[in-house]
């Protein structure tokens, strides 16, 4: 798999990366761990994590996985959003509710409902540096590592960078190994204001874009990406299955079926990596076989001059298309 180099850092990792957040919620720890393990048998060498995801137990899991391949895998993490509270009762009702659901799957969604209220996040860290270094301790400890490869501020905006003692903090932790780089990770719309008023917070940029999106103009900077599938292919699909005669129109174009789902999200994530050379684009499952798939995308080249295409083709009609469906549950 095609490998890129983390910044300015000198380690190299895959570009496709395998994102943590699914893990250790609506999955077990064994079903997680050979969730994680799938990845890396699969080629893929960079997981993206957050101290909240899978209700606080995410990192440590992902922990347990790196002391597997010891010096062998990359890793992002954030700081900015902690775990939910009541996790230890979550823990508890999450075993005796898991064979609930293996039974009655249709009860899943409404089980991870009362499970996203008992663990609602009442606030986010102030971005100070006493908070930053508390939760670069926990990580580090969850993770079981002494080094970061990239740590990122979990949506900070602009206007609550007011301390320069966390910047400080971030370059003195890059001197000493502790991370070797940081950056920021929060919603596309946060970007610009971060980039023109707080650049130096801003050496690697985490963020979603997908084949509706124009290439960002971010300058030197890193990029990781999320977000190229989810809701942005369920909106693309639709509208092309509603209007046949462009949906005709770009299959000729691109020499693709594009109204078939599989073919769509194989050129909608081509077009991630086409688009954003040396960045990471990032993507989660709990399938295997779809984990095997991505990876299969991301080494064939015959795909690349389809998805270019289509990329061009959506960006030159993007004002006809249907507004991709928020996703209020994608996370940098």
């Amino acid at each position: 798999m095609e490998t890129t180099t983390i910044g300015s850092t000198a380690r190299h990792t895959t570009r496709l990366g395998f994102g943590c957040s699914s893990i250790m919620g609506g999955l077990g720890r064994r079903e997680s761990l050979a969730m994680l393990e799938a990845a890396w048998d699969a080629g893929i060498r960079h997981f993206d994590v957050a101290p909240m995801y899978g209700y606080g137990e995410a990192e440590v899991c992902l922990g347990e996985f790196i002391k597997r391949h010891p010096g062998q895998v990359t890793v992002t993490t954030k700081y900015g959003i902690p775990p939910g509270r009541n996790l230890a009762l979550v823990r508890i009702a999450r075993s005796m509710v898991r064979p609930i659901i293996q039974r009655f799957p249709g009860m899943k969604k409404r089980i991870a409902g009362i499970a996203a209220t008992a663990t609602h996040i009442e606030e986010k860290a102030a971005f100070t540096p006493e908070q930053a270094s508390a939760s670069l301790q926990r990580s580090l400890t969850a993770l079981k590592t002494d080094h970061i490869d990239v740590w990122l501020l979990h949506e900070v905006s602009a206007s609550e960078l007011r301390d320069e003692g966390l910047l400080r903090l971030l370059e003195d932790s890059v001197t000493a190994g502790t991370i070797g780089t940081f950056g920021v990770g929060s919603g596309g719309g946060k970007i610009p204001d971060l980039l023109a008023l707080r650049p130096e917070y801003c050496p690697t940029l985490q963020f979603e874009w997908s084949i509706l999106d124009p290439v960002p103009n971010t300058g030197s900077t890193f990029r990781i990406h999320h977000s190229s599938l989810t809701g942005n292919f369920r909106s693309l699909h639709s509208t092309l299955l509603s209007d046949h005669d462009r949906c005709r129109r770009w299959s000729q174009l691109t020499g693709a079926d594009l109204a078939d789902p599989e073919m769509l999200a194989k050129l909608m994530l081509k077009a991630a990596l086409v688009q954003n050379p040396a960045s990471i684009i990032l993507f989660s499952s709990k399938n295997p076989a779809h984990i095997q798939a991505n990876v299969a995308v991301a080494s064939n080249e015959s795909l690349a001059a389809p998805a270019t295409a289509l990329y061009q083709l959506v960006q030159s009609e993007r004002a006809s298309l249907v507004p991709p469906t928020p996703n209020p549950e994608a996370r940098s």
